[in-house]
């Protein structure tokens, strides 16, 4: 089987149209600004309307990827076979009840998207008294769109008699919303920009969405009554700064429907009484710079989960539903430095709290009577854990989901009274999995500052740790978003091949509570990348794998930790790839225009008013510190349809890389044609990928 990339093929050279952009006294040059189409928002809703040159240009890319890689297809097509070998071909999720009936989502053999059933269940027991019945086949939906299919939402009325699902048939996000009685056939609601989300009011018929802008930023919530055909839309919020996305929701009790306008560092509630969908919303406290907050309902009190008054790691905090305003708000729980509030959810008898306390996760349940407290921990030196949420509010039953690195995803459902431990689900490897096959490490690596960085560690039982192995290097550290140490069958065909597997928790994530995340944003940004090599540094250094046999991986924001690291150190990476990459990050951040800029300068800085922040970005964004180096092999993807990393940033920093390659590592642009930031649609399809990526890791570490 062949396995390495070939090198005859001859690949496009993008030509340069010079752009001079002066900037708060800065002056940049880009040869590649041509790549981004004028039109872009219409691009967006249809690609067809993209520029032939532009489109020659991607098209003649994707041709050189595919001539180089051809080689690889028997290997990638076997790791296919291989994931596809790990997922259960009738998978199901675990029934969740709803009071008179449980619904769930199922996969027959082959299926891509499955099906939605229900089953009506005793109402105490929770055990079903009938089988399941279909309500939406997902798959006969997909079967009607040949290029990309996405549902976003599946949700059912609250007297269990409608259904509302929203479908993105173009990978842009703009989700058409539709509506159908449990037995009955679909009917469009004539919504056909929503942002993917809907919110039942308890009438059963008036209905909340969220729309886009012609920028594709969600900003305004409507509702309306979808049963009566001469019902007009009624904008209920519109949010006024460009820097706040919108999204809808309820409360854990169903008495509110939750209108949240939010950017990475702060957010505003507004509330609905669920069953008076007409009455104007009530803001709970006005915004202010830095502050976050949800509310959590609970007889006459709102609890606030939040970092004001300094509580860095979050606290919670109480008032009366009469007087909700920050001002008013009490201790409830403190905040406690280093053990940071992940997530809340609260029950007619509990309040349930997720944190994670030195990198690990455990769940806290305290009785809110009696004020009582426990938890629920694992003992495996790195694990995932999650709050499932449910329909029910007055049940003494939490769900939750554990799993590490070795061990398979496990559903639990536990009584918060008796403290019963069911276990419902064991995921399922028909593939066959022995945790004893493979072995997790903990360890933390020491940064050039002194700080320590955690790092979860994956590999076959008796891989010898004497520089041999090949390694992988996953990070993201951005958003706050930190990467869990759960079960991935994705990752197992490289382990199986000899491949160590190395999550880097970065600063810039929460893997060490709230201040790990703003030791890695503005002008700390350059810690998240330093930590990224550093561990990678450090990983050869005791023997986990050697310089020139690490291949660094990464999407969307993790995309650009990949371009900073390859920037600051191309020789200790064998390879790298990076999928959605957001890397041309001044001039994004300096285009007001686009979806995600005015919401995502706090994360960045706003590099249009700020010389500081331009500075700060000008010194790491990837696409503006390529210089003549020997870069090894390269793979990139894109999504033309991608609202988010827009398809022209791998485009450019694609042809800048080869233009300042010394080596011969070939740079590999993948842009796909018919979808956006989630790549591949379908539960199958999107595996390909996954293949494709690791066949390409394979290749460039062989010796």
């Amino acid at each position: 089987m062949t396995t390495k990339l070939k090198t005859t093929p001859t690949p496009p050279i993008a030509h340069k149209e010079p752009t001079q952009t002066k900037q708060l006294g800065f002056t940049r040059h880009d040869d590649y600004a041509w790549m981004k189409d004028e039109n872009w928002q219409e691009m967006m809703v249809d690609a067809s309307k993209l520029d032939k040159d532009i489109r020659a240009h991607l098209m003649a890319e994707n041709n050189y990827q595919e001539a180089v890689m051809a080689g690889l297809k028997p290997l990638s097509d076997k790791i296919f076979e291989e994931l596809k070998g790990r997922l259960k071909p009738d998978a199901s999720t675990v029934p969740t009840p709803d009071h008179i009936f449980a619904y769930n989502h199922r996969y027959r053999v082959g299926d891509q998207h499955g099906l939605y059933e229900r089953m009506a269940i005793d109402p105490v027991s929770k055990e079903p008294t009938e089988k399941a019945k279909i309500i939406l086949d997902a798959e006969a939906l997909a079967a009607q769109h040949s290029a990309y299919f996405d549902l976003g939402t599946v949700s059912h009325s609250p007297n269990h008699k409608w259904l509302a699902y929203t479908l993105d048939v173009t990978g842009a996000e703009n989700y058409e919303i539709l509506v159908k009685s449990m037995d009955g056939k679909p009917r469009s609601t004539g919504i056909k920009k929503s942002a993917g989300s809907v919110q039942w009011a308890m009438d059963n018929a008036t209905l909340f969405w969220v729309e886009r802008d012609e920028n594709q930023r969600p900003h305004r919530v409507y509702c309306k009554d979808i049963h009566d055909a001469n019902s007009q839309a009624k904008m209920v919020y519109e949010e006024a700064d460009p820097g706040f996305f919108v999204s809808i929701g309820e409360s854990d009790s169903g008495e509110f429907i939750e209108i949240t306008p939010h950017n990475h560092t702060c957010t505003e509630v507004w509330l609905i009484p669920a069953a008076k969908p007409l009455t104007a919303p009530v803001c709970i406290s006005p915004r202010e710079a830095g502050r976050e907050y949800n509310v959590y309902d609970h007889g006459e009190d709102f609890y606030i989960l939040t970092n004001t008054d300094g509580a860095v790691d979050f606290q919670i905090m109480q008032t009366k539903q009469s007087a909700p305003a920050a001002q008013n708000w009490g201790p409830f729980i403190p905040h406690k430095s280093g053990t940071l509030i992940l997530g809340l959810e609260v029950y007619a008898g509990h309040m349930v709290r997720l944190v994670r306390e030195n990198a690990l996760p455990r769940i806290i349940i305290r009785d809110m009577e009696s004020g009582d407290e426990h938890d629920i921990a694992f003992d495996e030196a790195a694990y995932g854990l999650g709050l499932m949420g449910g329909y029910e509010y007055d049940t003494p039953w939490l769900r939750f989901a554990y799993s590490s690195p070795t061990t398979p995803r496990q559903v639990f459902d536990y009584n918060m009274i008796t403290r019963e431990r069911i276990l419902r689900q064991t995921q399922e490897v028909p593939s066959g999995h022995d945790p004893a096959d493979y072995q997790c490490e903990r360890i933390n690596i020491t940064a050039r500052d002194g700080e320590t960085v955690p790092v979860t560690l994956l590999y076959k039982a008796g891989t010898l740790k004497d520089g041999s192995a090949p390694l992988l290097l996953y990070g993201y550290g951005s958003y706050g978003i930190t990467i869990s140490a759960g079960f991935r069958t994705g990752i197992l065909p490289l382990i199986d091949r000899g491949f160590i597997y190395a999550i880097a928790h970065i600063r810039g994530g929460k893997a060490k509570g709230y201040q790990w995340y703003l030791d890695g944003k503005l002008d700390k940004k350059v810690n998240t990348f330093n930590d990224f090599v550093d561990v990678g540094r450090a990983l050869c250094e005791a023997g986990y794998s050697t310089r020139g046999r690490v291949v660094c991986h990464g999407g969307s924001a993790g995309g650009l930790l990949v371009g900073a690291a390859l920037n600051q150190d191309p020789q200790l990476f064998g390879g790298m790839i990076a999928a959605v990459p957001f890397v041309d990050v001044l001039n994004t951040m300096s285009d007001s225009e686009l979806p995600l800029t005015p919401p995502e300068w706090p994360e960045w800085g706003n590099p249009l008013k700020d010389k500081e922040a331009y500075g700060n970005i000008a010194a790491y964004s990837p696409y503006d510190n390529i210089v003549r180096a020997d870069y090894p092999p390269c793979l990139i993807t894109g999504g033309l349809t991608d609202p988010r990393v827009t398809y022209w940033e791998p485009a450019k920093w694609a042809a800048k890389l080869r233009e300042h390659q010394t080596g011969e590592g070939p740079i590999l642009l993948k842009i796909n044609m018919e979808a956006g930031h989630q790549g591949e649609s379908g539960r199958y399809d999107s595996l390909k990928e996954t293949a494709l990526e690791y066949a390409f890791a394979v290749s460039v570490t062989q010796e």
